[in-house]
């Protein structure tokens, strides 16, 4: 009889696996231009009668770039390490990331449901933001590369419903 653990592990693997299948579906999408965006959740026994909540996802955006590839951005707290294969549950999560430039401003969206703006901190090295985020079990913690190098006084920012709005004036 199978235990708990190898339950999970069967589950996360065959969303791993379903995951490779969406790779299929990506040479439609480099035709259109097209973003597609999926997640789930789910509940991971951690051992201990203690469960945690995996979030993942990835948003894949076909046609921004001049050699067509497509750009895949994984979010969540669900991780797998390409060297031992395993997949864990990290207690932080990686928001969602849209990175749009245009004439005016660097704009950044980072998706972070249930914090605000006051539990925002952001830091800026150069072409390197970094997003960290907290409130009660909620956390959140991402490294941006940005375009270009930017200094922290052409930063403005928002928070608005769990979406953080950065502007960069150009």
């Amino acid at each position: 009889m199978a235990n708990k653990n190898d339950k999970v592990t069967g589950n996360v693997e065959g969303i791993l696996r379903g995951l490779g299948d969406l790779v299929g579906r990506l040479n439609e999408l480099a035709q259109t231009g097209e973003q597609l965006k999926r997640s789930g959740v789910f509940d991971v026994d951690k051992g201990g009668g203690k469960d945690a909540k995996a979030v993942y996802g990835f948003s894949v955006k076909m046609g921004i770039n001049e050699n067509d590839e497509p750009k895949i951005e994984p979010f969540g707290n669900l991780h797998h390490d390409q060297i031992t294969g395993e997949t864990t549950v990290q207690e932080v999560a990686e928001p969602l990331i849209d990175v749009i430039d245009d004439a005016q401003h660097l704009l950044v969206l980072a998706e972070m449901p249930g914090v605000a703006d006051e539990d925002i901190h952001l830091a800026l090295d150069g072409d390197v933001l970094t997003l960290h985020a907290e409130k009660g079990s909620k956390k959140y913690h991402k490294e941006i590369v940005l375009p270009r190098a930017y200094q922290s006084q052409q930063i403005s920012r928002s928070c608005r419903n769990g979406i953080l709005e950065i502007k960069f004036a150009n």
